[in-house]
Formats: structure tokens, sequence, C-alpha cells
């Protein structure tokens, strides 16, 4: 059994979530906490740690009025806006513990989630959110867009400031910080209890441990990610630990203008967002075949000059790269705000091929992987030590191992206590201190991770080939027209797969290629994008053996959304959702 193991970097005396507040607080109280804007077009205002802190105490003064005791749950229902944090430090200052809803859930969802946690207050942003909450529970709800907060702060006034300080100093390490709710690919979603320990581990090492990404003067980060979702919540912790300027885009829609307004220095992504800058500035050049030939020219310059860099870099090389950065390389990083020197990308790989592109342009995606279940990071390459095409060496502080059926087992502070009201779960996922993925992995000899596949999704051909499909689906999926891939083969004679179309890029992509304008439903029948799809499945299949290749394809005339109940909220396939509605599109595949 391979183990790996990142020695950690801190004190192990943890504080909790609000004494990593209250030190920021003693150690720079004027220093710009976060930046934050009133409304789309406005201009961004800085608010300093005091005054955040101020904001804090005053919101958590209010929930101490509602009659909020500490360890009880308070839910967060919203998108990713400042308020989001806001809530959150209150209801941690107010000794209480806040259960996240992502904003897109249905009622049962939020019934599930809110009875299981046992939720004594629901806050929510929108009145569409609170009708839904409505009618899955009887809680009370306040409605951020009707004054939510502005209630709480007049209702807490006749609180005095020494019960939240009293209250503030309550948790310690080891006590539940919130209970995070898995997007649940199959079954209910399990709460997974994580504690302030968890948190601040994790914050305080990656302080210590990325200082030229998150722990520098000017650092600074914009969450456009879920704050329902671990990853971003670690983040928003992590800025108080880093001194990182915090700030936050509520709709996706307006992300290149606040990218370009706030300029941040480190992103933090799915590995899609990267696929699409990609393929929409590919897709702005194909209005002719000049500025595509210049483009692609470019971009071979950027990932070849990458690549050098783990060997040598000849002048030649780096005259290219100058020139192609002239002409197009810098108005990729112009559309990521001008400033963004990092990024961290998680969920699923990014690839060789945009890991070197991005780092060619001067943007190094630090790939990285984690879970709920691990608050967040277990893996990341690090400034210093990184390799392209794996998630990295351990974190500091976290041991990974192999087990003998290519399980990947973790262990480490930043590990999560067990699943709410489920102690079955629990008992299986969590065996001697390690915790149990059901991801697939490898390590190399130098501690580097690398994903292979989820150990239940696992395809067994009728030819007895073990076939991980995460690969297959990973490459196809980078393709500009592909928005989502799942393949197919359990007990089949060979690997096949389904596809969705991407339909934004579509039009762009019909354009570049002398194509006339299509229906998503029309391109699915399309011969030239067909033709187009059976070359991505070529390529595609160069990463594996020809047992484990794609040998044919069926695309749908529909795309996997959360809408439509074949996405989670993190985005992540409902593969056994896909498998049963979609069985006949699946057995035509094999019909001769």
């Amino acid at each position: 059994m391979r183990t790996a193991t990142s020695p950690s970097l801190i004190d192990p005396d943890l504080p909790s979530i609000p004494g990593l507040l209250a030190d920021r607080l003693a150690r720079a109280p004027q220093s710009t906490f976060c930046e934050r804007k009133s409304e789309i077009g406005a201009s961004w205002t800085t608010m300093s740690t005091r005054a955040f802190v101020d904001q804090v105490n005053a919101v958590a003064r209010g929930l101490v009025a509602r009659g909020i005791e500490p360890g009880e749950r308070v839910s967060i229902m919203c998108r990713t806006r400042f308020e989001w944090t806001l809530l959150d430090f209150a209801i941690w200052a107010a000794g209480a513990v806040p259960v996240p809803v992502y904003e897109t859930s249905s009622s049962d969802q939020i019934a599930w989630i809110l009875n299981d946690a046992g939720v004594r207050l629901a806050v929510v942003e929108t009145a569409a959110h609170a009708a839904a909450t409505k009618a899955a529970v009887d809680v009370p709800i306040l409605v951020i867009d009707e004054d939510a907060i502005e209630t709480l702060v007049a209702e807490g006034r006749s609180i005095d400031d020494a019960e939240i300080e009293r209250r503030s100093k309550l948790a310690t390490a080891d006590d539940l910080a919130t209970i995070i709710y898995t997007s649940g690919t199959t079954g209910r979603p399990k709460g997974a209890e994580l504690t302030h320990g968890n948190f601040t581990s994790l914050s305080l090492e990656g302080t210590v441990g990325l200082p030229e990404v998150v722990h520098h003067e000017g650092a600074r980060t914009l969450l456009f990610m879920p704050l329902a979702h671990v990853f971003a919540r670690y983040i928003e912790v992590m800025c108080v630990a880093s001194d990182s300027v915090l700030g936050h885009t509520p709709d996706i829609k307006n992300l290149l203008a606040d990218l370009a307004g706030f300029k941040p220095t480190y992103l933090l992504a799915v590995p899609r967002v990267f696929e699409k800058v990609y393929n929409s500035a590919e897709q702005k050049a194909a209005t002719s075949k000049v500025k595509l030939g210049l483009f692609r020219w470019a971009a071979r310059t950027a990932i070849d000059y990458s690549k050098s860099l783990d060997s040598s870099t000849s002048a030649m090389l780096r005259l290219r790269l100058k020139v192609a950065d002239t002409l197009v390389l810098h108005k990729l990083r112009a559309a990521l705000g001008g400033s963004a020197r990092w990024a961290i990308s998680g969920g699923a790989p990014l690839g060789e091929r945009l890991g070197h592109f991005y780092r060619g342009i001067g943007l190094r995606v630090l790939e990285g992987y984690g879970l709920t279940e691990t608050t967040a990071p277990t893996a990341v390459n690090m400034p210093a030590k990184s390799k392209i095409g794996t998630v990295g060496p351990p974190f500091p502080g976290a041991s990974i191992r192999i087990a003998d059926d290519g399980e990947i087992e973790v262990s480490g502070a930043h590990v999560f206590r067990g699943y709410h009201n489920n102690p079955e779960a629990t008992a299986t996922a969590l065996v001697d201190g390690w915790f149990h993925t059901g991801d697939l992995g490898a390590l190399d000899d130098d501690g580097y991770l690398t994903i292979t596949g989820r150990k239940k999704e696992i395809i067994v051909t009728a030819g007895g080939k073990n076939v991980a499909p995460a690969v297959l689906e990973d490459r196809l999926r980078g393709h500009p027209l592909v928005s989502q891939v799942v393949v197919v083969g359990d007990g089949k004679p060979f690997i096949g797969a389904l596809l969705t179309l991407d339909a934004d890029m579509l039009p762009g992509w019909l354009t570049g290629h002398g194509l006339p304008e299509m229906t998503v439903a029309e391109a699915a029948r399309s011969h030239a994008v067909l033709a187009a799809l059976d070359r991505a499945v070529t390529r595609t299949n160069e990463a594996v053996s020809r047992a484990e290749s794609i040998r044919k394809i069926k695309v749908l005339d529909l795309d996997f959304t959360e809408a439509n109940g074949y996405l989670t909220p993190s985005t992540k396939v409902k593969r056994a959702a896909v498998l049963h509605d979609f069985a006949a599109e699946i057995e035509a595949i094999y019909q001769p």
C-alpha cells in the first residue's frame, strides 16, 4: 500500500473560526477585508476588517434576540454575495451552526436538508426561495432581498456585546462548524459534519504553504462558485487567515465585467471554466481563417513554452512567446481581470493541454483534489512542487494512501468527523482514522496523486475489461461542441458514450466551420457535426487501450442540467438517472 505524507506547517493548537477572525482583527483592524458592490454596474467599495467584524456582531446579536442558542442550526440559501459571508460569520459568532443550501434546490431537497439538520431558522435570498422553503418545512424564514440583514440588526440592539463575545469563544477546534450536504449523484444527500478545526487547520496550512498565491501584499480573489460548495467556503475562511481581499460575484453573466473591475490575483474555479475561456477565445478568432490560424499558432507557442520550462527554453521560443503574447495571449489575461497569476482548479482533471496553455500565458493553474469530507483540498500542486497532469502531492498536514484495489484513502486534521444522523455511512467511510473516498487513483514515486476514476463507476465490459469512464469523459468534454459525456458499456461488447452539445458554443463553432445555423436537435443529426465529434473521439481514445476505447457515440438532442434532474448543484452528472432514462438510446448504440 503506497502512502505519501506532507508534514504540517502549523501549530497543532488550532483556533475556532471566530478565533481566526479575532486574530485577524487584532493583527490588522484597518486592513481591507473585502470589496463589495451594491448593485450591477456600481463601483467596488472597500470594507475594513474592523467594519466587517462590527457588522458580524450586529447580525449575531439579532440571531440571539431571535432565540438562536449555541449549537443550533441556521440555514443559508443564497447566491454567492457578501451577505452569505456576513451571515456565515454571524452565525458562528452567535455560537450556532450554519447549514448551506444550494439556491437551486427543490422543495424536496430543502425539506430533507432542513429536517435532517434540525434547522431552527432559514435565511434565504429571494421571495421565490422563501416560497420553496415554506412549502418544505415549518420554520421561521428571513429574506435577504426583503431586508433580512437590517431586520436582524434592528432586533439585536437590545443584546449586550458581552453576550456575543462570550458565544464567540464557546467553540473549540473539535466542535461542529457546519453541516454540508453532498450534492448526491445517487440517493439522499449525506450531511458531512465539518469542525472548526477542519477549516482552520486547512486555512492556516494554505496560508503558510501557498504564500506567493494567497498571503502577500495585494492578494485578492473573486468568488463566483456557490458558497454552498465546500471549496468556496474554504476559500472564504482562508481569506481571513491569509489577509487576502475577498470579493463576490452572484451572477455568472456579469463575471467578465466583475473580473475586470475587481482584478483578482488568484482565482478559484472548476476545469469547465478554463475550457470555456479557451473555447470562447478560439471561436472569436474563427471569424476568419487568418485570425483562427494566428490564435492556434499562439496557443501552440504557449503550450510549447510551458513544456520547455520543465527542461530548457531556447531564446527563439521566448521570442515566439513574446510575439504571441503581443498579438493574442495578453487578451486572455485581460479577460480574467489582467492581474491573475494563479488559479486553483478542482472537481475534475484540467488536462495537460490546458494546463500547459494557461501556464504558457502566465496563469499558473494549480490542480488539486478534495471532497466535502476533506473540507476541500487534500492534494494540490504547489508553486514550487508541481506536475501538470497530476493533482499534486498531499496538502500540508495530509496523508494519502492507495488501497490494494486502487481506492484513495485520506487522513489529517482536515478530515470530517462523520455523517450527520448516519452512523452506518460514517462507519463505512471512516476506518481507523482514514477516510475512504470512493475515488480511484495512483501515487507516483514523488508522491504526486493522479485520479483515475470513481470506484462505483467502474464499467466491466462483456469481455471482462475494467474501464474507468472518467479519463474518457474528461478528455472528450474538452471539445468546444461537447457539454456532457456519459461513458457506457457495462456488460456490453464494447465501450460507447452518450454526448450532449453545448448550446452556447454551437453557433460560433458552426460559423467558424462555414456551416449554417442549426438548433441543438438539428446539430445532433448533422453529418458535419457528427464527423467532428468522431474525430474528437479518436483523439480521446489515444489516452487508453483499444479495449477501453469508445467505439460508438450517441448524441442527444438535449443537455444535462440541474433543472431537468441530470446534474447535481456542483455540476456532477447523475449517472444512475441518465442510464435509467436513456436506456433506449444506450441500447441503440449496440444495435448492428
